[in-house]
């Protein structure tokens, strides 16, 4: 999905591209102002971090982490947020390194991989561009690129969304009027893989068990994931990200 996306600035409710974003978060006022609150009693760097579907570029995060974070807790967040259907093993990749979930330790596959116990802050630096796959058979690739890095106050929250794609409208494969709410994975292949409910229901006419077709959808989802593997959304993060000002 190539269409250009636009979200809301976590601090003063704005909404700009991705590209936009990252300029206006520099600038913003209401962020200067909550950062100046800051003490720094105990400090901290804070990675700016990118992450976007390598091919679905739709989907977008702009998220400031603490270097102190681990890959694995980083892992634990995409997640929780785009990916996680069945306890798949995910990776990064990281100047030709890989930090997997669950690693190789067996040097007849070659050189062995590492864990994810590794700090940000002892892998990565500002430029650097990471790629993450989740699911080694039917996989998701991301990539995460390290934008910048501030110095700030010692939190316990480490990982916080600046900004997030709002849900793309995504037209129903068959009517092409209505909004999608459902996709069908199969249909990929058939060029039909969005349906409304409306027209759902108009195809399900006749059918001598109700909704029998419904059995092998998903709901449509804010996450380069959707319709893959039966994944149906996060449970923890809401599809439009919410900002703290309106």
């Amino acid at each position: 999905m190539g269409t250009q996306t636009k979200g809301f600035c976590k601090y003063c409710g704005k909404e700009y591209t991705r590209s936009g974003m990252l300029r206006h978060l520099e600038a913003c006022k209401e962020r200067k102002s909550k950062l100046a609150m800051e003490t720094y009693k105990r400090k901290c760097r804070y990675f700016q971090i990118v992450i976007s579907g390598k091919y679905a570029k739709a989907y977008w995060l702009i998220v400031e982490v603490s270097e102190n974070t681990t890959l694995k807790e980083l892992d634990q967040f995409i997640r929780d947020i785009w990916v996680e259907c069945c306890g798949h093993l995910s990776a990064f990749t990281i100047h030709g390194t890989q930090y997997e979930s669950c690693p190789v330790t067996d040097r007849f596959w070659g050189e062995p991989s590492k864990n994810m116990n590794y700090r940000l802050k002892d892998v990565v630096n500002v430029g650097d561009s990471i790629s993450y796959e989740y699911d080694f058979g039917s996989t998701t690739e991301l990539m995460l690129s390290i934008h910048s890095c501030r110095e700030g106050e010692k939190k316990k929250r480490e990982i916080i969304i600046l900004s997030r794609n709002n849900p793309p409208k995504i037209l129903c494969s068959n009517c092409e009027q209505n909004e999608a709410k459902w996709v069908n994975p199969e249909g990929y292949c058939e060029g039909v893989p969005f349906w409304c409910d409306k027209c759902l229901g108009a195809e399900n006419e006749g059918e001598e068990e109700e909704g029998c077709e419904r059995q092998f959808l998903v709901p449509i989802c804010n996450s380069p994931r959707m319709g893959v593997c039966g994944y149906a959304g996060s449970d923890r993060y809401p599809d439009l990200f919410e900002p703290d000002k309106r």
